[in-house]
């Protein structure tokens, strides 16, 4: 079974900064992806779905002060969020948690703190995260949902189900017969077999760009089909 990973965004211009709590996020068995301003952070929040976001507040381009406020404006956005910042007044923690930060992490910090704070903040939001993501395309078995560039797409039991055994699996051709028994696991294979194509067709029209060219579930001809997970 595909193991369910906790992806955490890190949004700091300064390298040596994104570099070491990289580090220590992976240490700890977090999928870490990262951004070096809050435009690029806006991209990669929606194709990757993560958990926690650390946030630095004096950001190029878009500050993580708007970044922040876009984030909140999602009224089903549960991603956490930490800031980290120089900024140590009260007042800036305080405006910081009311614009719907979760923590506030003063710079320079030690990193164990750090991840103390992290293991912290997803102990409590960390039912929000049993997740896949690949490439914007995002599924949350426990609530039933799935979203696409953090649209909500709405799948029958069937598309549901195979999706979920797709990316459970990816980069692995499952035969018509495996994809049968996900979704019918008492039926006669020989009558079913057949209907697979359809369900595989209504669900491309649901999460691929272009249906005559799938990106993520490709065809295995004389087989069956493939989840492909995107190279970074």
């Amino acid at each position: 079974m595909f193991p369910f990973r906790q992806t955490v965004l890190v949004v700091d211009d300064d390298q040596a900064i994104r570099n070491l709590v990289c580090i220590y996020l992976e240490k700890e068995g977090y999928e870490v992806v990262e951004a070096s301003n809050g435009e690029a952070a806006k991209q990669v929040y929606l194709h990757h779905h993560p958990c926690l976001i650390i946030l630095d507040l004096q950001l190029p381009k878009v500050s993580g002060e708007t970044f922040c406020q876009w984030l909140r404006q999602d009224e089903k956005s549960e991603v956490a969020i930490i800031i980290i910042s120089n900024r140590t007044s009260v007042e800036d923690k305080i405006t910081a948690l009311r614009m719907g930060a979760d923590d506030y992490v003063t710079k320079p910090f030690e990193p164990l703190e750090l991840m103390a704070h992290v293991d912290a903040v997803l102990r409590r939001t960390g039912q929000f995260c049993q997740k896949i993501a690949h490439e914007g395309l995002c599924i949350m078995p426990r609530k039933g949902e799935v979203q696409l560039y953090n649209r909500q797409l709405h799948l029958t039991n069937y598309e549901f189900n195979l999706l979920y055994y797709f990316m459970q699996n990816p980069d692995i051709v499952l035969s018509r017969e495996q994809l049968v028994m996900q979704i019918h696991p008492n039926t006669e294979h020989t009558v079913m077999d057949r209907t697979i194509d359809a369900h595989i067709k209504k669900l491309r029209e649901k999460i691929e760009d272009e249906l005559g060219n799938p990106k993520r579930i490709k065809t295995v001809r004389g087989i069956g089909y493939k989840f492909v997970k995107p190279v970074r």
